[in-house]
């Protein structure tokens, strides 16, 4: 069943939302060369509790960590390790803030950068081109996402997006519902497996997370031997771009900024 929230929910997951953002922005400013995994998820989970939320995450049953972390061929779902980036190394960093009893989901990539910032100081150009592509797709299907559409519009606008670039939207993994927990209905895939009139309609007071999971590769993923990493099967570079967002009766509205 598909939750409907009320404006006082929605209220509370844009709050919780603003502290998951700032957390999110904040590990990617420092996630440099030399810097380990582990150390980004200690840094994501002192800020979240020092703004007052809980790392969402922990809610999840087995796993013990504030993020998820993508690093090159890894899609999502990646546990936090010793390893220490490097300069050109392609991130995804996943995160949720559990915050008065409702949950909010965001996940940002970029290219590690003695510099800091997203893209890859002009190292690679392909790899900037793929980032872009990611942001463009995650922006253009917020934009369609208003009551009276559907969340066929939604998956339609990213898949239509990353394979014009000639990149491949992962299909075993979706976007989703958000807020009384962590994953609720509907799914929200970023390609159509049905007629776009046959996907559930958007209405006033859902709550969603719109998600762009990509590779430059193929779209083929496998699960890893800790049973949560997944991984791009041709090992090509991952990338995975994440809003939680609220239908209103107008634009929507993005609830982590």
């Amino acid at each position: 069943m598909i939750s409907i929230k009320t404006e006082k929910e929605i209220q509370v997951m844009a709050e919780g939302g603003k502290i998951l953002a700032g957390v999110v922005w904040k590990v990617l400013e420092n996630a440099k060369p030399g810097v380990s995994e582990v150390e980004l998820d200690k840094l994501a989970e002192k800020l979240i509790l020092e703004k007052g939320g809980y790392p969402g995450f922990k809610k999840v049953n087995g796993y013990k960590n504030a993020i998820c972390i993508s690093t090159n061929e890894v899609v999502v779902h990646g546990i936090p390790t010793a390893y220490k980036l490097k300069e050109g190394d392609v991130i995804g960093i996943d995160c949720g803030v559990y915050y008065k009893g409702l949950h909010t989901d965001m996940s940002e990539t970029i290219c590690v950068s003695a510099k800091g910032g997203s893209a890859s100081g002009g190292q690679s150009l392909e790899t900037d081109k793929f980032l872009e592509t990611g942001k463009k797709a995650l922006n253009e299907a917020i934009k369609v996402a208003k009551a009276g559409n559907r969340v066929g519009h939604i998956s339609k606008t990213i898949q239509d997006v990353v394979e014009g670039a000639g990149y491949s939207v992962v299909q075993s993994l979706v976007g989703h519902g958000v807020g009384k927990n962590l994953h609720e209905e509907p799914e929200v895939p970023g390609f159509l497996s049905l007629p776009i009139e046959e996907t559930p309609i958007l209405k006033k007071g859902m709550t969603i997370a719109v998600e762009v999971i990509y590779n430059m590769g193929g779209h083929e993923v496998v699960l890893g031997s800790d049973n949560w990493t997944i991984i791009t099967e041709d090992k090509s570079i991952s990338g995975v771009f994440e809003r939680s967002i609220a239908i209103t009766d107008k634009d929507p509205l993005i609830l982590t900024q």
